[in-house]
Parts: C-alpha cells; sequence; structure tokens
C-alpha cells in the first residue's frame, strides 16, 4: 500500500495545533491582563483608589500634566543606563571572546552572571552601605585625604544610574558576546591589509555586523530599567523617582487604580516606540 502524501493544509493544521497552549497561555496571562489594565485606565476613581464608571481621560490627562517630567527622567535615566551598559559591555564582551582558550571565556562569563546567584534586593541594599554617608566610598576618600567631610551619594540620580548599570550590565554582555562569537576576525584582517585602522575597520566592518547583539542587549536593558521602582526606590530617595514608583504608589494604600493603570499604559507605549525604533534601525543596519 502506497504510503499516504500529508498535504500542506494538513501541515498547517498541525503546526497550529501545537502551537494552541502557547497561544492560550499568551492570551490568558499576557493579553488579557493587558486589555484589562487598558480598561481600568479609562474608568474613574472610587472611594479607595478602586476604578469605578463612568469612562473618562482625566487619568491621562494629570498623566501628561502632573507626572509628564517623572516620564521624562524615567526615560533619561534609563537612555543614560542603556548608553553606560553599551560602552561598558562592548569591550568586555569583546575581550571574553578573545581568550584563547575555552576555559577562559566560560570562565569569564561565569563571573559575569555570577551576580545573579545572589538576590537583586540584597545587592540593592548593599549599594546603600557601600554608598552610605560613612559607606566604603566616603570612608576611602576621607582616609586618603581626598575630601574633608562625607559626600551626598546615596539618594541621588547618580546612584540610581549605578546601581541600574551594575544590575543590567550582562543583559547587555551576553547577546554582544553572542554576536562577537560568530564574527569572523578575518575581516578585521583584511581591512587592515587594504589600508584601514582599527577603528576604521571597527566602525565599518565589527559594530555593522554585530548590530544584532548590540540592539537586543539594549532592548534587554531599556525595558526594565524604565520600569524599575525597587533600585530607585532604595538608592535614588525622592530624587531618584520613576515612573515605576509612580504606579507602585498608585496600587498601594489609598492610591489611584485607574490611575496607575494609565501610568502603565503610557509606559507600555514608550516601550513599544522604543522597540520599533530599534528593530527599524537593526534592519537597516543588516
Amino acid at each position: 500500500m502506497a504510503a499516504r502524501v500529508t498535504t500542506r493544509s494538513e501541515h498547517k493544521a498541525g503546526g497550529i495545533l501545537l502551537a494552541l497552549p502557547a497561544l492560550l497561555w499568551l492570551g490568558l496571562f499576557f493579553l488579557l491582563p493587558l486589555i484589562i489594565v487598558l480598561i481600568i485606565s479609562l474608568m474613574s476613581r472610587g472611594s479607595g483608589g478602586s476604578a469605578v464608571l463612568p469612562f473618562t481621560f482625566d487619568q491621562y490627562t494629570r498623566v501628561f500634566d502632573t507626572f509628564w517630567i517623572v516620564l521624562q527622567r524615567s526615560i533619561l535615566v534609563a537612555l543614560l543606563t542603556t548608553a553606560i551598559c553599551l560602552v561598558a559591555g562592548y569591550p568586555l564582551a569583546y575581550f571574553i571572546t578573545r581568550r584563547k582558550t575555552a576555559f577562559g571565556r566560560q570562565f569569564a562569563l561565569f563571573l559575569v552572571i555570577l551576580p545573579f546567584w545572589t538576590n537583586f534586593l540584597i545587592r540593592t541594599y548593599a549599594w546603600r552601605v557601600i554608598l552610605g554617608r560613612e559607606g566604603l566610598v566616603n570612608n576611602a576618600l576621607l582616609n586618603a585625604g581626598l575630601i574633608t567631610e562625607p559626600l551626598t551619594l546615596l539618594n541621588t540620580e547618580f546612584a540610581v544610574v549605578l546601581g541600574l548599570v551594575y544590575g543590567f550590565l550582562p543583559f547587555m554582555v551576553l547577546p554582544i558576546y553572542a554576536s562577537l562569537s560568530r564574527f569572523d576576525h578575518r575581516y578585521i584582517e583584511a581591512a587592515n591589509d587594504l589600508g584601514a585602522n582599527d577603528v576604521t575597520s571597527f566602525w565599518r566592518i565589527m559594530l555593522p555586523l554585530t548590530m544584532p547583539g548590540v540592539i537586543a542587549g539594549c532592548i534587554l536593558v531599556f525595558i526594565p530599567a524604565i520600569g524599575t521602582f525597587v533600585t530607585s526606590d532604595l538608592l535614588g530617595g525622592t530624587r531618584g523617582l520613576m515612573i515605576g514608583n509612580l504606579i507602585q504608589n498608585q496600587y498601594s494604600g489609598n492610591g489611584n487604580m485607574p490611575l496607575g493603570a494609565a501610568l502603565s499604559v503610557v509606559m507600555m507605549m514608550v516601550v513599544v516606540v522604543a522597540l520599533l525604533f530599534y528593530a527599524r534601525f537593526g534592519e537597516e543596519k543588516k
């Protein structure tokens, strides 16, 4: 008996059945919560901060009138964190890929991901100890005679950026390392033979060919950085207030649930715009 030939439509139906559990999971735990948040953002504030009818755009008006400066600060802090992680992470990833032995590369990667073995909250509290008025940095500077009184390092935007860079730097290093590990360094040798110096070879050859890793790293750093609230709360205080802190405050105590939902929707829109920009930028570089 001849074997039955599977048609294209049957292949397609089988693929849909295989993807159905994942689609149901995404719809139930991703799309449905987003729709609920969007609906709540269009409602009015009731007693105790709950969401009640009628529908209104007042919460979005408050977001862009009262809290616009906080949104701007959050975007700038996230962009600055991403830029610093890129500047520090690319050379580190390159250094790791140039190790001659597999053990050397694996050990360097182990050191990069080692902080993940400790709770993020504990690591953030450690920075409070380091940057405090009687912390390690101030004591070292005082003992060296470089300052006469402790510096105010804690509860500043500097402390927030430092904590974010420390926390998210591995998210930049790992994607860039993946791109650099596939990069053929003979291209650089060929460029040098044709008269290009190291700087020109990097900008014209290495960076464009490893741009997918750079884009992925920027996305992985920017998205959590703009929505952070633990680092900005513990290291920045009132001076490091970001949109994540505002959202968290609106959902606790007698806050304003519709306002918190509106802030969440606006933050998600910023993230979507960033993703579209980076995706377009990446396509042009391919």
